[in-house]
Parts: C-alpha cells; sequence; structure tokens
C-alpha cells in the first residue's frame, strides 16, 4: 500500500530542511551522516533542499553500519570520526523501525565530542526497542511488527513510500 507519493515525499523533504534550519540557524556548519545507502540518498535531498535556505556549510558523510548484525562490524564513519568533534551532526536514515540501527550510529560518535547529535528520518515507526529520539521525521506510522516500510528514492520524479 502506498503511503508517500513523489510529491508529498518533496514536500516532507522540504519542511524536514526547514526543521532543521529553525533548530540550527546559528550553526557555523551542519553535518549530515546518512546511513548506509538509502539514508544517505535521503541526506543528499536533505542538502539540496538546505543549500536553497540555508548559507552556511553543509557537510555529508556516510555512516556505514550493518543493520542486521550491528555488532559484527562497527559502524564506520567516511573519513574518521574526528571531524564531528564540536559540530552539529544530523543522523540521516530512511525509517527508524526499532531504533537498532540509529542506536549503533552513535558507537563512533562517542569516540569525539560532537556539539550536539539528533536524528532526522523520512518515516518514523512508533515501536521502538532501543532508546533512539527522532528529532525530525516527514511521516509517524503506527504499523505492526509484521509490517514493513520499503522507501524507494533512487530514481529522481519516481519516489516512493509503501507499507508492505
Amino acid at each position: 500500500m502506498k503511503v508517500l507519493n513523489h510529491d508529498q515525499i518533496k514536500q516532507k523533504i522540504t519542511r524536514l530542511a526547514i526543521e532543521i534550519l529553525e533548530h540550527n540557524f546559528d550553526e557555523k556548519e551542519i553535518v549530515l551522516l546518512g546511513m548506509n545507502n538509502t539514508g544517505y540518498s535521503f541526506a543528499t535531498l536533505l542538502e539540496s533542499e538546505l543549500k536553497k535556505i540555508y548559507d552556511q556549510k553543509l557537510t555529508i558523510k556516510r555512516i556505514s553500519i550493518n543493520p542486521k548484525s550491528p555488532l559484527k562490524n562497527d559502524a564506520t564513519i567516511e573519513d574518521g570520526e574526528d571531524y564531528l568533534k564540536g559540530k552539529t551532526v544530523i543522523i540521516v536514515d530512511d525509517v527508524a523501525n526499532t531504533g537498532r540501527t540509529i542506536f549503533y550510529a552513535f558507537k563512533p560518535i562517542l569516540n569525539v565530542l560532537p556539539k550536539k547529535v539528533e536524528v532526522a528520518v523520512l518515516v518514523n515507526r512508533k515501536h521502538k526497542n532501543f532508546p533512539v529520539k527522532v528529532d525530525y521525521m516527514g511521516l509517524e506510522l503506527a504499523t505492526t511488527v509484521k509490517e514493513s516500510i520499503k522507501v524507494d528514492i533512487s530514481e529522481e520524479g519516481n519516489f516512493e513510500v509503501n507499507l508492505v
């Protein structure tokens, strides 16, 4: 079942960019950490929208983590985590399910002292198993544990979010 179509996703991205700017308007730099592939794609869309309204420095980096087995290999941040010291960091993912992947994404960030860390997602599911607070969300859904959210933002003009 389609939950969000292309135009709705674009509107959510615009609104999220405005919210991020409202809470971080006085920051000299915002670092977006895109989780794996789809989270990174979503982060690039947010970055593009933020550039229209934010005239300070924006940096985007990829954080890689194995969502199925986050302890097998530590999460890694592109170019290392030292860059995050004293910065405003926003972890970006497409969907926050149980919160586990985002929870373990904090592990490399704990090696430095950023100014603040926030979380932005396109879709937030209400049933969390881990103590993760989502600061910016496009849509929040109460779903059953058996249902899945599939986000497709890979092809411009064809974005969609489906409940399967």
